[in-house]
């Protein structure tokens, strides 16, 4: 299992209760009390609270060896992927863990027919007093309040017998703030980003912070270029190095126009018709009036109010580009969240996986939405927990910085990945279009917040640090350079998003691959710049286009810029590969990276280009994998060849 580089201060803590019958310590602790929050008074010793136990996984030390198991192409067993039932009774809680917590709740008092527990086992739940939960927890509570009014209950930390430390991951209501505070945007209604809980490296948390992929003006989605007139332009390669179309990038990774559908293949997106009928009749005329399959989630509608760049510009750019690209394969748009919460990575995770909903006590309400919607106008259904299948491919143009979320909640998404992998998806995030710095051309500073960019630590990006998906970068064709020779990093409009995590490890797979660049390619920064550790994990893994994408948006066509647009291609290409393997009788390449990195050669290096950010140059590119374009861009022939070899 890959564990976080840095241990939680609550793990290391020495504080001690001392029973009779047991040694407690403390499990976790909140340092500071969040921005716009005071303590008011102690909540009554009446009041009721629910309280919730997330029980610790099973056998999440064997994931990594697991996936390796089923993805590395050395491996006797590559392909033979498992299936949820596999995964969740394989990574159900052991039950000892069961055992152990009940034995300690009922010796408090909380009688076995008071207790719920979830269908996965992942969580115990009850109702208990203040009293109870008080002399349970050895804490105090007290009633929060910020200064929109809005009331909160919390403790500071709180303690669980020593001997429970492996069998728990996290209680709540505890330390954790989950008050959602109403904040009106342009044009639509946002939950605020207020101050809580310390993040990865030290950032305090904001509420909703997960929900910041939803924001139209999030730093991870396109940028928008000048509007463009296409006459001229069609099928015309000549043009390429200013103007990418979908010939374009056919040219440049050499891959065909399309295969036959096979029901077995799928591609998933993470979409106004009138944009992509514009496009389809100037680049793919045979699809005019063709349109995604369309999961809904947790209240979510095809969005046609707000008809402008920032709202519709994401899901033009990746339909536009991977139906053309893939087709005549369909293409699934997963939309989730209503228009007044939006949603998170993980409320999407919850839809495709039913054991999600509950895994480790379940989403985090600070930094996910909540369904039902507390909010007026929401959607007021139940959350969505499965009924949604899983596409082959799911390729997703959004992104955090780490550092705006807590190293818990990554490393618990982190592990859905893993176990989507082993059941054959491959997953695919953009690595960010700020270089080495974060959303917004932010940097991390000392005193635990960040900058405007001009200086500071770098500020990685996730879900890119997870060693269980694929970390897209963005390349450019070189100003006046043909389609045959060599691209280079983005360095138009945005700069490929690259460096090493502070949460994650580096994984097996990509040991070698990092340790050769920092021997032959050292950067010239020292640990206040970046974890330079060499034991992180490295990203981007693979890299595209990324710059001069035709787009038909709201009616006209524009240039737009990103790792947005590099992701859906590659997405493309594996969906492609998975159509030649379904061909003939084989299934899905699922967790691509062991592959890419045993052959490297069957990628096209890129050796040209940095990643500047923090005031810094940032990573150069050299040969080999490097933090700026990863092992270089997709060559399908060779790619092709590679995985039609594997079992």
């Amino acid at each position: 299992m890959l564990l976080s580089l840095f241990t939680l201060a609550a793990l290391a803590t020495t504080s001690v209760w001392s029973l009779p019958s047991s040694r407690y310590v403390q499990h976790e602790k909140r340092h500071v009390l969040p921005q716009g929050w005071r303590r008011t008074h102690r909540m009554p010793p009446y009041e009721v609270l629910p309280i919730r136990i997330a029980l610790t996984q099973g056998n999440l030390e064997k994931g990594y060896d697991y996936l390796m198991d089923v993805s590395h192409p050395d491996s006797p067993n590559y392909g033979q992927h498992w299936t949820a039932k596999q995964v969740a009774e394989t990574f159900a809680p052991a039950p000892e863990s069961v055992d152990a917590v009940m034995e300690w709740l009922q010796k408090f008092g909380i009688s076995a027919d008071r207790i719920s527990r979830s269908q996965s086992l992942g969580w115990l739940q009850f109702n208990a007093t203040v009293t109870e939960a008080e002399s349970l927890l050895k804490t105090t509570y007290h009633v929060h309040r910020h200064h929109t009014g809005k009331p909160h209950i919390a403790c500071d930390s709180y303690h669980i017998p020593e001997h429970l430390r492996p069998h728990i991951d996290i209680i709540t209501p505890t330390v954790h703030f989950d008050t959602k505070v109403e904040q009106v945007q342009e044009k639509r209604t946002l939950p605020s980003t207020t101050a809580s809980r310390t993040a990865a490296v030290g950032i305090p948390v904001h509420t909703n912070a997960a929900l910041e992929i939803t924001n139209p003006f999030n730093g991870f989605k396109p940028k928008k270029g000048p509007n463009v007139d296409i006459e001229g332009l069609l099928d015309e390669l000549r043009e390429c190095n200013t103007h990418i179309t979908p010939i374009c990038l056919r040219a440049l990774y050499r891959f065909p126009s399309g295969f036959t559908a096979n029901p077995k293949n799928s591609y998933g997106i993470a979409f106004l018709q009138s944009d992509l009928d514009l496009f389809f009749a100037n680049f793919s005329r045979r699809q005019v009036q063709r349109t995604p399959i369309i999961n809904l989630i947790n209240g979510a509608v095809v969005q046609t109010t707000d008809q402008s760049f920032a709202y519709n510009g994401e899901s033009d750019l990746d339909l536009e580009y991977a139906m053309t690209l893939v087709n005549p394969q369909k293409v699934t748009l997963y939309q989730v969240g209503d228009l007044i919460q939006g949603a998170s990575f993980n409320n999407f995770l919850d839809a495709i996986d039913a054991s999600y909903c509950t895994y480790e006590g379940g989403d985090d309400p600070l930094q996910d939405a909540t369904y039902p919607s507390p909010f007026p106008g929401g959607y007021t259904g139940p959350q969505n927990c499965g009924g949604f299948a899983a596409t082959r491919v799911i390729s997703t143009s959004y992104g955090y910085n780490e550092a705006d979320l807590t190293a818990p909640y990554e490393i618990r998404q982190c592990n859905e990945y893993m176990k989507l992998g082993l059941q054959g998806t491959t997953f695919l995030y953009s690595s960010g279009d700020a270089g080495v710095a974060g959303n917004g051309r932010q940097c991390i500073v000392l005193n635990g917040t960040f900058n405007a960019g001009g200086s500071g630590m770098f500020n990685p990006a996730f879900p890119s640090t997870c060693p269980y998906v694929t970390a897209v970068g963005a390349t450019q064709i070189r100003p006046g350079a043909s389609i045959t020779e060599p691209e280079e990093a983005c360095e138009t409009v945005i700069f490929s998003g690259g460096g090493f995590s502070n949460v994650f490890k580096l994984p097996s797979y990509q040991s070698a691959a990092v340790s050769s660049w920092f021997a032959n390619h050292p950067p010239p920064y020292n640990a206040s710049r970046f974890n330079n550790t060499q034991q992180a994990r490295g990203y981007p893994d693979i890299s595209a286009n990324g710059a001069n994408y035709v787009v038909a948006a709201n009616g006209i066509f524009t240039l737009v810029y990103g790792t947005s647009a590099s992701t859906p291609v590659v997405g493309s290409i594996l969906t492609l590969i998975n159509e030649a393997r379904f061909a003939v009788g084989k299934g899905s390449v699922g967790f691509i990276n062991p592959t890419l990195y045993a052959h490297p050669d069957d990628l096209n290096d890129i050796t040209i280009g940095n990643n500047p950010g923090c005031g810094t140059p940032g990573f150069s590119c050299a040969p080999g994998w490097d933090p700026v374009t990863g092992l270089g861009t997709p060559d399908f022939p060779k790619l092709l060849a590679r995985f039609l070899s594997l079992p």
